[in-house]
């Protein structure tokens, strides 16, 4: 399960370097006329012309599958079902999409037999891979990461699978209710004396007794999260430029502050995603570390996906307001 967590990582080498996204036409609506041709242009430049709103939608990454849920459009084919359901318990599946094989590498003959009318594709799908889905059905490419405004880059990705699939107004309303949590989570932590706190989140794997952390800096989408609502990011190594994550492991969090936050996600279905609990626990560095011993370290629920979209955010916004103020 290690390459599950590492999936957003590793790919992020591969990831098209084709930068910007947008609309170029006004898009449908739920309530507007379901005839009416879409044309977009996604993050490659590429035109995507639909004959209506797409509704049998299959994605290839779980950050769109959760923006498809979060506009209530149930897609008919998921890469991954499996560890969807496992990592992302924060907005579950409402519907059995089919699978269609790893994020990396899904299935061409599987998403075909499915007769999509849209396939969403990640950014971190290598070209040759999006070629061939574009002879399948019309694809709209999705920039899955950006350092420079994670925030932003996930908003807009909202925004441009609802304009290809009629669901504007839904997109309007998670903007408000993710912008909403931000102001509650931030008035919480203020109200509570924890404006400005220090707070490092990581997650972490072991591999053969070998604990790898991974730090998530400012350029991170939990990174840009937690200065939204009032923290302030302790790491000082430095973020790939598309997901804003880094790579330290037990040594390198005795450069964090004695003071720290220290927050992370595991999974209790991903053995290899505990070190904190498991092979750290009587490491002689991890158990001298200030905040390890202060109790400063918080393991926020499972389910909640780090790289996911607004309704991810606002169970990572409960989550830690929730473990720090206690």
């Amino acid at each position: 399960m290690r390459r599950l967590l590492l999936t957003a990582a590793t790919t992020t080498a591969a990831a098209l370097t084709l930068a910007g996204c947008g609309t170029t036409e006004p898009a449908a609506d739920s309530s507007a006329k379901a005839a009416e041709a879409i044309t977009l242009t996604d993050y490659t430049g590429a035109k995507v012309e639909l004959d209506g709103p797409a509704t049998k939608v299959v994605a290839t990454e779980w950050n769109e599958v959760e923006s498809l849920i979060t506009l209530g459009v149930d897609p008919v084919g998921v890469a991954d079902v499996k560890g969807y359901k496992t990592w992302d318990t924060a907005v579950p599946l409402k519907n059995e999409p089919k699978d269609i094989g790893t994020r990396g590498e899904p299935s061409m003959d599987t998403i075909a037999a499915l007769s999509p009318d849209l396939i969403v594709a990640s950014s971190d799908l290598p070209p040759a891979a999006v070629k061939q889905l574009r002879e399948i059905a019309p694809v709209l490419g999705i920039k899955s990461a950006d350092a420079s405004d994670q925030i932003g880059q996930m908003l807009d990705n909202l925004d441009l699978i609802a304009k290809a699939t009629g669901t504007t107004d839904q997109a309007k309303a998670a903007r408000a209710d993710f912008e909403a949590k931000v102001a509650e989570g931030e008035k919480a932590l203020a109200d509570a004396g924890l404006a400005g706190t220090e707070i490092a989140f990581a997650d972490g794997y072991a591999t053969s007794n070998q604990v790898s952390v991974r730090p998530y800096t400012s350029g991170s989408l939990i990174g840009a999260v937690n200065e939204r609502i009032g923290l302030k990011n302790a790491w000082k190594v430095k973020g790939d430029e598309s997901y804003g994550l880094g790579t330290t492991d037990v040594e390198g969090l005795t450069d964090l502050p004695d003071d720290v936050r220290f927050a992370y996600i595991g999974n209790d279905g991903d053995e290899t995603s505990t070190p904190f609990t498991n092979e750290l626990a009587k490491n002689a560095v991890w158990t001298s570390l200030p905040f390890v011993k202060a109790g400063d370290v918080h393991r926020l629920p499972d389910g909640i996906w780090m790289f996911g979209g607004p309704e991810s955010m606002e169970a990572y916004i409960d989550a830690v307001v929730d473990a720090l103020t206690k």
